[in-house]
């Protein structure tokens, strides 16, 4: 594939339709955000591995292409953006440009298809709409899905106190009633946490 990726590897880990908010000061992701601004570009999001070599950066192959939805010069001059992930890909290679962009070949990954939420994952829905309404403006513009397995999967996927390594592996489950099985006994863990 001839397409290239500008990357951002992060200790996070971002999902399609998930907003992620970014304070953006290194010269090279400045760049690369004007860029990506002025041709209405994607740039890819990848987990960064913690790595003992600090010049060199490993992260893993399956990330999320991002949009940026909004940006903003912060009280301390920092620029911050909001973008959205749009999707999966698994990075094929990549490179290290002179400005310390990495930049890497990709494949876009299929997209799951949109399905019914179970009835035994109901609540699982019922109880992200409550969630949903009081994280405020991160999530004001994101459209909702409630009754849609994947969609609900993710987003508890992102907003769940749980690893990055967890979150990487809700990621790359391919399954949306497998993501759900997974996340349910973590979800009911931290909900009998804060109820004692």
């Amino acid at each position: 594939m001839g397409e290239t990726l500008s990357l951002f590897p992060l200790d996070a880990v971002l999902f399609p339709g998930g907003p992620i908010p970014l304070r953006i000061f290194e010269p090279r992701y400045l760049d690369m955000v004007s860029r990506c601004m002025k041709e209405d570009l994607p740039f890819g999001i990848l987990l960064i591995l913690p790595n003992i070599k600090i010049s060199t950066v490993q992260t893993v192959a399956v990330g999320t292409t991002a949009r940026i939805t909004d940006w903003y010069q912060g009280s301390d001059g920092i620029l911050g953006i909001t973008a959205v992930g749009v999707e999966r890909f698994q990075l094929r290679s990549f490179t290290r440009k002179d400005d310390g962009l990495y930049v890497g070949s990709f494949e876009i990954l299929q997209e799951e298809p949109r399905q019914q939420i179970p009835d035994e994952y109901h609540s699982m829905g019922a109880l992200l709409k409550v969630i949903i309404s009081d994280l405020g403006k991160l999530y004001e513009d994101i459209e909702t899905q409630y009754d849609d397995a994947t969609w609900v999967g993710r987003r508890f996927a992102e907003i769940l106190p749980i690893s990055t390594e967890q979150k990487q592996h809700c990621l790359e489950i391919d399954d949306a009633i497998e993501r759900l099985q997974y996340l349910q006994p973590m979800l009911r863990s931290i909900r009998q946490e804060t109820s004692q």
